[in-house]
């Protein structure tokens, strides 16, 4: 089969490499779509290392069908439509024990650990199917849409550490895929108004599309000013930065009402430090959280959100590509006016 393979320093191939057989507990999956994330991006570029370890088969963001189902294993038949939760959990960790399975310390993630969905097939380990790793999804749900159930598992999960609620005024900095699902995802949880703070106008029109309230240029307009006229000089309750720059940690803080929570979500480069006014907190009682990953149990709430068309993500596909064309399917995704990018393997 053809696969993608990271050879590591920024090096990969389009390689043609064994079709795994599935052995007991295991299921075979034809790949029929596989987005391409910022992580991905940044592992091509050499500029992540920490936890990827070549050679292996990229892409973590996949949706198929069912092809072969090992023995030992029922809970899924041929032709089934599936997703699949990129980490793979040990389960007996002390973050599992206490059911906080997406800080697993030994976690295993596709793309990075273990072969990943950037090939024309992908074999589900046993250890990821006795965790739920594979989830069956509606046959009316496209591939793309599958696939993107796992950045929005992500911003589920950062949700319900927020506590995202009803009439609350919601800030997104960052208007990127995330951010979109951030902002729709809020508003499906009940908040009055969301603000999104976003430098590129094509992202701006998509937000309004996609029914964010109010959208602001950081380049000609200020954001702190924008965020006290909109909150009647309040603030806002939650705050959400999606771009991975220190630099809008400072604003992120200064836009925040008393008691506001503030989710540093975005992943930042390693070793970069963010300069914040400790005071702020103390004083304004402010509640600064990160988020990493998601569950299993977030991954099919975030599909059956999919599924109720509450949140769209259909349209933040903006390109597609086969297996051939990847890496202009990765220049294409570095362009700041690309939403998603999916690469179409069986295609």
């Amino acid at each position: 089969m053809k696969a993608i393979v990271y050879l590591g320093d920024g090096k990969y191939e389009l390689q043609e490499i064994p079709t795994p057989t599935p052995g007991p507990g295991e299921v075979l999956v034809r790949v029929d779509a596989n987005t391409i994330c910022g992580t991905d991006l940044r592992i091509v570029a050499g500029a992540k290392k920490k936890g990827v370890y070549p050679p292996v088969v990229l892409g973590h963001e996949l949706a198929g069908t069912v092809v072969e189902v090992g023995p030992g294993f029922d809970r899924l038949q041929v032709d089934d439509r599936v997703g699949m939760t990129p980490s793979i959990t040990c389960g007996w960790c002390d973050s599992c024990q206490r059911g906080w399975f997406n800080l697993c310390a030994n976690v295993l993630v596709l793309g990075h650990s273990v072969h990943g969905g950037l090939a024309e097939y992908f074999l589900a380990p046993a250890q990821a199917m006795n965790n739920g790793g594979l989830v069956r999804a509606s046959s009316d749900l496209l591939p793309e849409e599958i696939a993107l159930t796992e950045p929005l598992s992500c911003v589920l999960h950062a949700h319900r550490l927020l506590g995202t609620g009803l009439g609350e005024t919601v800030v997104v900095i960052g208007g990127g895929p995330i951010g979109q699902l951030h902002a729709q995802l809020a508003r499906s949880l009940g908040a009055r108004q969301v603000i999104m703070s976003e430098p590129v106008e094509s992202r701006r029109d998509l937000a309004l599309k996609l029914g964010t309230n109010i959208v602001v240029d950081p380049i000609r307009e200020d954001l702190v000013s924008m965020v006290a006229e909109a909150t009647g000089g309040l603030g806002a309750d939650v705050v959400i930065v999606c771009t991975g720059v220190p630099d809008l940690v400072a604003p992120a803080v200064e836009v925040a009402r008393p008691r506001g929570r503030i989710s540093l979500f975005a992943g930042f480069p390693a070793g970069m430090m963010a300069g914040i006014d400790p005071n702020a907190i103390h004083y304004r009682e402010l509640i600064v959280t990160g988020s990493s990953n998601s569950t299993a149990e977030e991954y099919t709430m975030a599909l059956d959100l999919i599924a109720q068309r509450q949140i769209d993500v259909l349209s933040l596909v903006s390109h597609r590509f086969c297996l051939d064309n990847f890496a202009e399917a990765v220049a294409t995704a570095a362009d700041l006016n690309t939403m998603k990018v999916a690469v179409k393997p069986s295609s």
